[in-house]
């Protein structure tokens, strides 16, 4: 039997435009409230290092900073008993959110994340803004879907529109926060998807910048281009660089375990370890207080001793895990940055004492490093490459960033790694894996693509063991659509299209991308 052939609708797809106009929406939206969370950290995280230049000087100030840190912590307790979502950085909740595992309810976590980000970030904790950015978003766009009664696709999209626009808002970077909810969140490059979040971050980006001005966040002064005869010191940097990530992911995912073991106090008052932790920080060591964006950008102008920065990095590596074990609403991802720059720039030194690099190129493998650490603890490669572009400002780095990225990303691939957003939503996963037939309806739908090389390639719809949750109704192919039967030749690059129930959503996907993986396992 022969396939039937819908053909692409000539007339213009009005769909796409109404949904790029909910997109600048919602991130006009997000805009807003990421930049006032923002702005909020920036300048409470002043009036924090000031309170510990008072404590440096006159200890008794200590009376007004401890009631001061007990105070927040029991706040935090408070508002995380209310709402279990807003623990962490945010974004493994989106994540399971968009794939159907579980839901959140908007405006109770998007108050609640907020306040309770910026009380946790301010102090000086070692827990980025990024996270909680696109948490933060996505509830807007959650928001706005239910307010004007979008369910379902629509809804999921508003939802990444929204995640999008809190990653473009925190970082400057709109193209590398559509990429980075499209690669790493939503896991979906269909027009429809990157339309959406593109016009989101767009807009977030446009009130970011009318506040905090033109500048890339993670701005440095270097215009030099890596000489070719440097680059094997690149392959050695990525392999550095995925050995010290595997580390990062295996101690973060497994933190929780050593809060567990030596807690002495109820769990929802584990936030008081990281803030009585951070007061000798910010004491002796005040410029590395915070995500580490200061910290980064310094290293444009003058690189420290080796003696340095390998205490800087063991102080990051062991004290951004503690703050993130405690389950404050922090995320990793510019700790993670911050970590990979110290990292490049230990590299860079490194090889200057040893007489191999001249002085003025260290800052190009602060810049490489970051991309690549980056790269294979998200496992997120074209992100990685494409947020530092952004966030640096510069355009003449790419082959390095892309050498140094897919090097450490092997690395922790061949390791075992997984990445660390995933890693962290299993945690929260509470479905049962189980395959049982559901009597729900199918009012939720799930686009997967098939790579070359897996079980689904050039085998027949009708060779393959289907969920009994779900139906495939259509197969993309191109610009043209396929309405599938027993004969249909499923082939690479192919985007398969099911319904399923909302609930099952997540399961679905799951197992189709094990279908998508088999072969390779197998090879």
């Amino acid at each position: 039997m022969e396939e039937l052939l819908v053909e692409k609708n000539r007339n213009f797809d009005f769909s796409r435009l109404h949904f790029i106009g909910k997109g600048v929406a919602v991130g006009v939206l997000a805009g807003i409230i990421v930049a006032a969370f923002r702005k909020a950290i920036e300048e409470l995280a002043q009036i924090a290092v000031y309170f510990y230049s008072l404590i440096r000087t006159n200890p008794w100030w200590l009376l007004v900073w401890l009631p001061i840190i007990t105070l927040i912590c029991l706040l935090e307790a408070r508002l995380i008993h209310d709402e279990p979502n807003i623990k962490g950085s945010g974004i493994p909740q989106v994540e399971g959110q968009l794939s159907g595992f579980l839901e959140q309810k908007w405006w109770s976590v998007l108050w609640r994340k907020w306040f309770g980000g910026v009380l946790a970030i301010a102090p000086g904790l070692f827990l980025g803004r990024e996270g909680p950015s696109i948490q933060l978003g996505a509830m807007v766009g959650q928001g706005f879907a239910e307010k004007t009664n979008h369910h379902g696709v629509g809804r999921r999209l508003l939802i990444a529109g929204g995640s999008a626009a809190g990653l473009s808002a925190a970082f400057n970077a709109p193209i590398a926060g559509t990429l980075f909810i499209i690669e790493e969140v939503y896991h979906n490059f269909s027009p429809l998807v990157w339309m959406t979040a593109l016009s989101a971050a767009l807009a977030a980006n446009a009130v970011s910048m009318s506040i905090f001005g033109l500048t890339p966040v993670l701005h440095m002064q270097h215009q030099y281009a890596l000489p070719i005869r440097y680059y094997p010191y690149l392959l050695l940097l990525g392999l550095l660089l995925g050995a010290l990530g595997y580390l990062y992911q295996y101690l973060t995912l497994n933190v929780g375990k050593v809060y567990a073991k030596y807690r002495f106090w109820p769990a929802i008052l584990d936030s008081i370890v990281p803030l009585l932790l951070v007061l000798p920080i910010g004491l002796y060591w005040p410029q590395t207080l915070g995500g580490g964006n200061g910290l980064i950008v310094s290293f444009g102008q003058q690189v420290p001793g080796l003696g340095i920065l390998l205490g800087m990095f063991v102080l990051r590596l062991l004290f951004s895990t503690l703050s993130y074990g405690s389950g404050l609403p922090g995320g990793i991802f510019l700790p993670i940055l911050t970590l990979g720059a110290i990292i490049g720039a230990l590299y860079g030194q490194l090889l200057v004492v040893l007489g191999l690099l001249p002085t003025y190129l260290v800052a190009n493998f602060v810049v490489y490093a970051m991309a690549g650490y980056f790269a294979c603890i998200s496992k997120a490669p074209f992100t990685a490459i494409l947020l530092i572009t952004e966030m640096v400002g510069s355009l003449s780095h790419l082959m390095p960033l892309a050498v140094v990225a897919i090097i450490a990303y092997l690395l922790v691939d061949v390791c075992g790694g997984r990445p660390i957003y995933e890693g962290m939503l299993a945690r929260l996963k509470s479905v049962k894996h189980a395959e049982v037939e559901m009597a729900e309806r199918y009012e939720d739908r799930l686009e997967v693509p098939v790579f070359s090389g897996s079980y689904l390639q050039d085998k027949q719809v009708r060779e393959i063991s289907w969920p009994k949750y779900c139906l495939l109704v259509e197969i993309r192919r191109g610009e043209n659509l396929l309405i599938p039967h027993g004969d249909t030749l499923i082939r690479s690059g192919d985007t398969l299209i099911f319904l399923t129930s909302h609930d099952k959503r997540g399961l679905l996907n799951d197992k189709i991308q094990q279908y998508n993986r088999e072969n390779f396992a197998q090879g």
